[in-house]
């Protein structure tokens, strides 16, 4: 019997979808899963085709050529671990584990230095593109041993979302860099889609828009330097009605965004690494806030706050709201391709900041024009420390700064939250300020607590007994 290419443990949609798209391009696929029912499901679709669904591991594993590739596809945590126990005896020395899914990356750097000790190779695999992406053409971001890499180059890159010629997927560098920069990419895309919500928000219940014209708005920004697979996306919501009702279904659907713990694990690291990221934290915390919505209506009737009321003219507006959300998304950019460059300093990932900007052009949730800058000015500069600092980002700022500054003063001025575009600017103005008050947060820490200071005009360490 020939033997299959690779393996996948996990036929749920993700696993599926990606078997096909191996399949498609020519790679025989064995399938496997401990619900028999996906397995069931999974072979009913293999009928023609070059996939090979097994009842049981020991089939799946008798099914692979040596050394056997097996790619996981199941929830992150405690099932990856229970997968890999039940491998490990019947792995031999040179066999390739691959874990799809969005595991935290020293969740990967534990399972990769406990298999390496078997002599088994281990790659954490960020997988971007939802189940579309996964048939059609995902972006991939695997991290561990070059060896490894190696292994599955030739499948991964045929089966990587393509931008002109360029496949997105590359390798990103040892141990859980792959997942690293996918929970990354997660936190840029949790601020991404707050931001965009403002600007709903804004344009909704500020300027009164209905969803026809919103449609229009969102249809136009995706049209220009605001392209991306979110925005084409949000154009579509807005457009889109229920059969049963005829009613907008964006406005059935209750407002509570749930999340699965990648944007928050970013936040957390930020803070481990000293690394600010306001504008992707308070995209977390805006999600944490809708969930208590319960409180929220309770709260409602209690606390006030202005009527939202806006005379001036809505296309005026609207085009403001247009260039702070650019300002406000480059800044969130910079604060993750910041935490990026921290941690493959911190981690010794070694990451090619140009190569992640040029595989997330495709594929992947975050796509956008965007990205094709953020590739240039890496490619520019290797070593520039925020994005903010490229020429070409700087100009952009520069001149859309005042829309970010009036964005934020309308949303303020009308009582709607606007956390991300808040702190987006807090960042800007922050980062670019030559002075800030800190000096007296430093004087207070050494009142109370004697922790000292340095001065503006001599070298050394001073106390004042205060």
């Amino acid at each position: 019997m020939d033997q299959s290419t690779l393996g996948i443990i996990g036929l749920g949609v993700m696993g599926r979808s990606l078997a096909l798209n191996l399949e498609r391009h020519g790679f025989r696929v064995a399938g496997y899963d401990l619900d028999p029912e996906k397995t069931r499901r999974f072979e009913a679709g293999a009928a023609g085709r070059n996939l090979v669904p097994c009842a049981s591991l020991e089939a799946f594993l008798a099914a692979l050529e040596r050394p056997r590739r097996i790619l996981l596809m199941v929830p992150a945590g405690e099932p990856v671990d229970a997968a890999l126990a039940a491998l490990r005896p019947h792995l031999a020395p040179g066999d390739l584990l691959m874990d799809g899914g969005n595991s935290f990356f020293l969740d990967t750097e534990r399972r990769a230095a406990e298999l390496e000790a078997a002599g088994v190779l281990y790659l954490g695999v960020g997988v971007s593109g939802g189940e579309q992406g996964a048939l059609r053409g995902p972006a991939l971001m695997p991290g561990g041993p070059p060896e490894a890499w190696e292994l599955v180059r030739p499948v991964f890159e045929a089966i990587a979302a393509r931008v002109g010629d360029e496949p997105c997927v590359a390798y990103l560098g040892p141990r859980g860099a792959g997942h690293y920069v996918k929970m990354v990419h997660n936190g840029i895309e949790y601020a991404d889609m707050q931001l965009i919500a403002e600007a709903y928000d804004l344009l909704h219940r500020g300027l009164g828009l209905n969803n026809a014209q919103l449609h229009e708005v969102f249809a136009a920004w995706n049209r220009g330097e605001l392209e991306s697979y979110l925005m084409e996306i949000t154009a579509a919501i807005f457009a889109k009605t229920d059969p049963e009702t005829g009613a907008a279904v964006v406005d059935l659907i209750l407002d509570e965004a749930g999340q699965k713990g990648t944007g928050k694990w970013a936040s957390q690291n930020a803070l481990d690494l000293g690394a600010p990221i306001p504008t992707l934290a308070a995209a977390v915390e805006s999600r944490l806030l809708s969930a208590r919505r319960e409180e929220r209506l309770a709260v409602s009737q209690v606390l006030t706050g202005p009527a939202p009321q806006m005379s001036a003219d809505p296309q005026e507006v609207a085009a403001t709201v247009g260039d702070a959300l650019y300002a406000a998304k480059v800044c969130a950019y910079a604060q993750g391709f910041a935490l990026l460059r921290q941690a493959s300093q911190e981690y010794d990932y070694r990451l090619n900041l140009s190569d992640i900007a040029r595989i997330w052009r495709g594929g992947c949730i975050l796509r956008a024009h965007l990205l094709e800058d953020v590739r240039r000015a890496f490619d520019r500069a290797p070593d520039l420390p925020n994005l903010m600092l490229d020429p070409g980002f700087a100009a952009a700022l520069n001149e859309r700064q005042a829309a970010l500054r009036r964005v934020v003063a309308l949303t303020a001025a009308s009582g709607i939250p606007a956390l991300a575009f808040s702190s987006a600017l807090g960042y800007y103005d922050a980062y670019r300020s030559a002075r800030l008050p800190a000096n007296l947060t430093q004087a207070q820490r050494d009142y109370f607590g004697a922790h000292t200071y340095r001065r503006v005009d001599k070298e050394g360490v001073f106390h004042t007994d205060w």
